[in-house]
């Protein structure tokens, strides 16, 4: 029970790597408010937990609007008195919408930003009190392989994942001595829904230059990064501030032949 007596929220919980992360979380004691935007997929996911004996709430939120937003941590102090965890998950990749950056539509730049990144800009704004106010805790931010390798016909989704890397070392060192530890996870290809509408399922997608090449040769699972985010966020991580992890199979370090 490494996360017990602790309150987390996850963003994006609803399906894929959120909601391994939150049935994870609740595994190991936490209690879990599920900001989740689709009613339905956040109720399940709720009831899943609740199934299983653990604790979950959920919370519909709309993580790139300040009010929505200012709502779920009003709603998470309401329901807990606490934050300890933020783990800002939520993400969006938009294939065949999102491209190259003369080819891109300007409100699919402002979208892809508001999901991925504004996101993460308000969820902090308005969890680091709450957070403060417990005492300290943890922040986990989602990147991507696109956070620290070039990936072409997405330069939205880019912009946001690498801008995610450098917000990440930026809150480290801002925020280190109120007790709070940011750190970041940089998944490359992870089996999940999302993954597999916009890239696995497409014919024209490069499967060998994304995944393939990985030398574990597979896609990795959410339930491996939802164990990684479970370390960042227990105690067992005490020291680790400010780091970039890539849980990616060796995608990113892998030369292409």
């Amino acid at each position: 029970m490494r996360l017990e007596n602790k309150t987390a929220i996850i963003t994006g919980a609803g399906r894929g790597i959120g909601l391994a992360g939150a049935q994870a979380f609740a595994r190991e004691g936490a209690r879990v408010v599920i900001a989740e935007i689709d009613e339905e997929l956040g109720r399940a996911a709720e009831a899943k937990i609740q199934t299983n004996g653990g604790e979950a709430a959920f919370v519909q939120t709309d993580c790139s609007d300040s009010g929505s937003v200012q709502a779920l941590m009003a709603r998470t102090h309401e329901l807990y008195g606490a934050l300890h965890v933020l783990y800002n998950n939520a993400s969006v990749f938009l294939n065949k919408i999102d491209g190259p950056v003369t080819e891109l539509a300007e409100e699919t730049w402002a979208k892809v930003l508001a999901v991925n990144l504004d996101s993460i800009f308000l969820c902090c704004k308005y969890g680091i009190p709450l957070m403060v106010e417990s005492g300290g805790g943890v922040i986990i931010n989602t990147g991507s392989s696109a956070s620290v390798m070039g990936i072409p016909g997405c330069d939205a989704y880019t912009a946001t994942k690498g801008a995610t890397v450098s917000l990440t070392r930026s809150m480290a060192v801002e925020y280190g001595k109120q007790g709070i530890r940011v750190n970041c996870i940089c998944p490359a290809g992870i089996a999940t829904e999302m993954v597999k509408a916009s890239s696995i399922d497409d014919p024209d997608f490069d499967a060998d230059f994304f995944f393939q090449r990985a030398p574990l040769g597979r896609l990795g699972t959410p339930e491996e990064i939802a164990n990684l985010a479970v370390f960042l966020a227990s105690d067992e991580s005490s020291y680790i501030n400010g780091a970039i992890l890539r849980a990616d199979g060796g995608t990113t370090v892998t030369p292409i032949s």
